[in-house]
């Protein structure tokens, strides 16, 4: 398991419920996710069909998959309802002064 974070951003960038799409290492796209005060970070696949979710709807802590409607709780990344059965892959997320930093994916 890799223990190096990288930058992905600024806490200024974000107000709650906002997100912000990154790419993590070289290839894996993720979404930095902001609720209230706790900043999470989800890959941006949906696991039932591997589209985005970028433009997912986010109510509280669940992203519903705008294609199909699966729903995942962004601080664990459990699938949450039909279609989706499988998580969401997670990275640790830590806020340094001002900046976001995410867990690099492991390889």
């Amino acid at each position: 398991m890799s223990d190096r974070f990288e930058r992905v951003g600024s806490t200024s960038e974000l107000g709650d419920g906002d997100r912000l799409s990154v790419i993590l290492g070289d290839e894996v796209s993720a979404l930095v996710i902001r609720i209230a005060d706790d900043y999470y970070c989800v890959e941006d696949v949906c696991t039932h069909d591997g589209q985005p979710m970028t433009d997912g709807e986010l109510n509280g802590c669940e992203l519903t998959c705008p294609r199909h409607g699966a729903k995942f709780d962004v601080r664990t990344g459990k699938a949450l309802c039909m279609p989706a059965t499988q998580p969401v892959e997670t990275f640790e997320v830590e806020i340094r002064g001002e900046d976001i930093f995410v867990k690099y994916p492991n390889d």
